[in-house]
């Protein structure tokens, strides 16, 4: 059977009534997207005008009026992610808010989505009253996080320099994928030289000697996903 987007009886529009929050819901599980809508619909201000499976329709209905919060999942089985999504979606003017949803709550993770421009950032175990309470903190433009994501974002603020960066993290989590420098190079753009340079940097912050050690360190420390 063909996952498609479903909709609310009437298509987005710039006018909605005063005070609504209208809401577009992306994840590629239908459960999870049959679940949200279900919580979401109970509050009163809140309007859920679509849910699609791919980051992809995320981007192109987010583009159209009607639309003020776009919750976002992080993976798809497209080719486009999340923070890919988020950062298309953003990047226009008078964009929706982008709050992400997701189950994971590492600091590559939670980096990537900032960056690409998520105004909230919750996990998918939040009670229905906090997600809901961020939804309309996103909805007012203000930062939305999760408190152990807030708690993981302080940290890293607290101590700079024993802190991973962006492109670390990043290097790091393709080396825990199993992706050689070669690999890593190509899919960054960098040299190989840059890539080396970055393993040199995490084994450093790290305090470890060796790939294997580094992808252990930091998959305990909550820095990147296996």
């Amino acid at each position: 059977m063909t996952d498609t987007p479903q909709t609310s009886d009437r298509a987005p529009e710039d006018d909605a009534p005063e005070g609504r929050i209208r809401l577009l819901l992306a994840d590629d599980h239908p459960v999870v997207r049959a679940g949200l809508r279900a919580v979401l619909e109970t509050e009163p201000d809140f309007e859920v005008v679509a849910d699609v499976p791919t980051a992809e329709e995320s981007v192109a209905l987010a583009a159209r009026p009607g639309v003020d919060v776009v919750l976002m999942d992080l993976q798809f089985g497209g080719e486009m992610r999340g923070p890919q999504a988020t950062a298309e979606i953003t990047a226009r003017d008078g964009a929706p808010r982008v709050l992400v949803l997701t189950t994971y709550d590492t600091d590559a993770d939670i980096l990537a989505a900032i960056e690409a421009g998520a105004t909230g950032y919750l996990l998918k175990d939040a009670p229905p009253e906090e997600l809901a309470a961020a939804v309309r903190t996103a909805a007012a433009g203000k930062s939305a996080l999760a408190p152990a994501v807030a708690l993981r974002l302080m940290d890293r603020m607290r101590t700079p320099a024993a802190a991973l960066s962006r492109r670390e993290t990043e290097v790091l989590q393709l080396v825990a994928d199993g992706l050689s420098n070669a690999q890593i190079s190509k899919r960054l753009f960098l040299s190989q030289a840059t890539v080396k340079s970055h393993l040199v940097h995490i084994y450093t912050k790290l305090e470890v000697d060796s790939r294997t050690s580094a992808v252990a360190a930091a998959t305990a420390q909550g820095l990147i996903r296996r």
